[in-house]
């Protein structure tokens, strides 16, 4: 006969095999049901540049979850969005404009699940409004009818906030500038003030940091860490409030065992392999840290006055 000791250390033998089975098969049933994690990556730089910033990340990824990882660097922010609502995206890093644009149009599309800590250990960055260094303008009033350009129609610091509070400050986008338009990008748009094509631009940065080297993060810092901007070209002489950083967003419907481990990789990723994060993130930060969607109700709210505004 067995003794119930022996019989009660059986029955927690037998107990947690079948966790382990269970565990196992939740494994095989998330990977059955995404055997691809697919990236998209914004716009804003060029291709060759996005690929080579995501490699390390691309590897981290699939060591973590046991499955290939595909990169997608659209030419420009709406078509990462449309791929997350399509559901041919499962992963991007969207601005906080992109990320209420998605809550907008389809509510149960994404979810959040990390936004980038600065060095300064904010959770935020500035839209920045610059000229060539060499102009004769020094405030945004002597900009009355000279030529700015955006980033994206979808960008929060290269469009939605700079056309928001310069409205608020006096300053409507298409009645004070002689012309507005869209670069197709925050480094398309410098080049493009560079070369003289606008006037003036706008784009983001971390606004903490050293100036000379394009503050500690940002557009500008990505652009002089590569050599395609000295900072005594520009200057800088508006800036906005400041913006919730953008979410990291996975698509609501996989499974959440995916969304821990992916949430995990990216917490763990500044104390493994910071150059890899800071390749990522474009620039120096503390970390990722854990977020949720009301973070970004202000921005979800403006948004909705913009395309109201549109629409009037």
């Amino acid at each position: 006969m067995i003794g119930r000791r022996t019989l009660g250390v059986a029955l927690a033998g037998f107990t947690a095999l079948a966790a382990l089975s269970t565990v196992a098969h939740a494994a095989d049933d998330w990977r059955k049901q995404v055997p691809v994690f697919r990236v998209g990556i914004l716009g804003g730089e060029n291709e060759a540049d996005r690929l080579k910033n995501y490699a390390c990340f691309k590897e981290h990824m699939e060591s973590r979850l046991g499955v290939p990882v595909e990169l997608y660097p659209a030419s420009d922010y709406a078509g990462v969005m449309q791929g997350l609502i399509s559901k041919n995206l499962e992963y991007a890093s969207l601005g906080s404009s992109g990320y209420a644009g998605i809550s907008i149009q389809e509510p149960e599309a994404v979810e959040p699940i990390v936004t980038t800590e600065q060095v300064d250990g904010s959770l935020g960055y500035y839209s920045v409004l610059y000229v060539r260094a060499d102009s004769s303008y020094q405030s945004v009033e002597d900009l009355k009818g000279k030529t700015l350009a955006f980033a994206d129609p979808n960008s929060t610091s290269g469009y939605l906030v700079p056309s928001y509070e310069l409205k608020q400050q006096g300053y409507t986008a298409d009645k004070f500038f002689g012309k507005t338009g869209f670069a197709g990008g925050h480094e398309q748009g410098v080049v493009a003030v560079l070369n003289k094509q606008y006037d003036a631009g706008v784009t983001w940065t971390s606004g903490v940091g050293d100036e000379a080297k394009g503050y500690s993060r940002g557009n500008l810092r990505k652009m002089v860490d590569k050599g395609a901007l000295d900072m005594k070209d520009i200057r800088i002489i508006w800036k906005s409030n400041r913006i919730t950083n953008g979410p990291v967003v996975v698509r609501k419907d996989v499974p959440q065992e995916l969304k821990d481990l992916v949430r995990g990789v990216l917490v763990s990723l500044p104390l493994e392999d910071r150059p890899c994060a800071e390749a990522v993130a474009g620039g120096k930060l503390n970390g990722f840290q854990p977020i949720g969607h009301d973070f970004y109700k202000t921005i979800i709210e403006m948004r909705r006055e913009l395309q109201k505004a549109r629409r009037g």
